[in-house]
Protein backbone atom coordinates (compact mmCIF):
# COMPACT_ATOMS: atom_id res chain seq x y z
CA UNK A 1 0.00 0.00 0.00
CA UNK A 2 3.03 2.38 -0.24
CA UNK A 3 2.21 4.02 -3.33
CA UNK A 4 -1.39 4.00 -3.39
CA UNK A 5 -3.66 6.53 -3.39
CA UNK A 6 -6.24 6.18 -1.21
CA UNK A 7 -9.15 8.12 -1.60
CA UNK A 8 -12.41 8.36 1.34
CA UNK A 9 -15.58 10.00 0.76
CA UNK A 10 -18.33 10.45 3.68
CA UNK A 11 -21.60 11.25 1.66
CA UNK A 12 -23.60 12.29 5.49
CA UNK A 13 -20.42 15.06 6.23
CA UNK A 14 -19.48 16.09 2.79
CA UNK A 15 -16.02 15.44 3.55
CA UNK A 16 -13.25 14.12 0.80
CA UNK A 17 -10.06 12.81 1.79
CA UNK A 18 -7.32 11.45 -0.77
CA UNK A 19 -4.17 10.21 0.90
CA UNK A 20 -1.03 8.76 -0.59
CA UNK A 21 0.62 5.39 1.03
CA UNK A 22 -0.77 4.59 4.31
CA UNK A 23 -2.50 6.22 6.57
CA UNK A 24 -0.50 7.53 9.62
CA UNK A 25 -0.34 9.35 12.48
CA UNK A 26 -1.01 12.89 11.25
CA UNK A 27 -2.46 16.20 11.75
CA UNK A 28 -4.93 18.73 9.45
CA UNK A 29 -3.66 21.98 8.18
CA UNK A 30 -6.32 24.57 7.48
CA UNK A 31 -5.51 26.02 3.98
CA UNK A 32 -8.55 28.18 4.41
CA UNK A 33 -11.80 27.77 2.49
CA UNK A 34 -12.40 24.20 3.87
CA UNK A 35 -9.17 22.70 2.15
CA UNK A 36 -6.51 20.87 4.44
CA UNK A 37 -3.51 19.25 4.15
CA UNK A 38 -2.83 16.27 5.77
CA UNK A 39 0.74 16.15 7.60
CA UNK A 40 2.79 13.34 9.26
CA UNK A 41 3.34 13.61 12.95
CA UNK A 42 6.41 12.08 12.49
CA UNK A 43 8.22 13.29 8.65
CA UNK A 44 6.04 16.62 8.52
CA UNK A 45 5.58 15.57 5.15
CA UNK A 46 2.24 16.22 3.46
CA UNK A 47 0.61 12.98 3.03
CA UNK A 48 -2.64 13.93 1.49
CA UNK A 49 -5.33 16.48 1.58
CA UNK A 50 -9.35 16.76 2.64
CA UNK A 51 -11.89 18.89 0.97
CA UNK A 52 -14.68 20.13 3.63
CA UNK A 53 -18.49 20.49 1.91
CA UNK A 54 -16.65 18.97 -1.19
CA UNK A 55 -20.39 18.44 -3.30
CA UNK A 56 -21.07 21.95 -3.07
CA UNK A 57 -17.73 23.43 -3.99
CA UNK A 58 -17.80 21.32 -7.35
CA UNK A 59 -22.18 20.97 -8.13
CA UNK A 60 -21.60 23.81 -10.34
CA UNK A 61 -17.95 22.53 -12.06
CA UNK A 62 -18.01 20.88 -15.77
CA UNK A 63 -14.25 19.98 -15.24
CA UNK A 64 -12.91 19.75 -11.72
CA UNK A 65 -9.22 20.90 -11.18
CA UNK A 66 -7.67 20.46 -7.55
CA UNK A 67 -4.00 21.63 -7.09
CA UNK A 68 -2.17 18.74 -5.02
CA UNK A 69 0.18 19.50 -2.09
CA UNK A 70 2.48 16.72 -3.22
CA UNK A 71 3.59 15.21 -6.63
CA UNK A 72 2.33 12.02 -7.13
CA UNK A 73 5.32 9.27 -8.36
CA UNK A 74 3.74 6.94 -11.40
CA UNK A 75 4.42 3.35 -10.17
CA UNK A 76 6.34 1.71 -11.83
Amino acid sequence: MKDQLCIYYDEEGDFLEINLGEYTEGYFKNLGKGIFERIDQKTGKVTGIAIHSFKLKTKNLKDLKIELPFKIQPIA
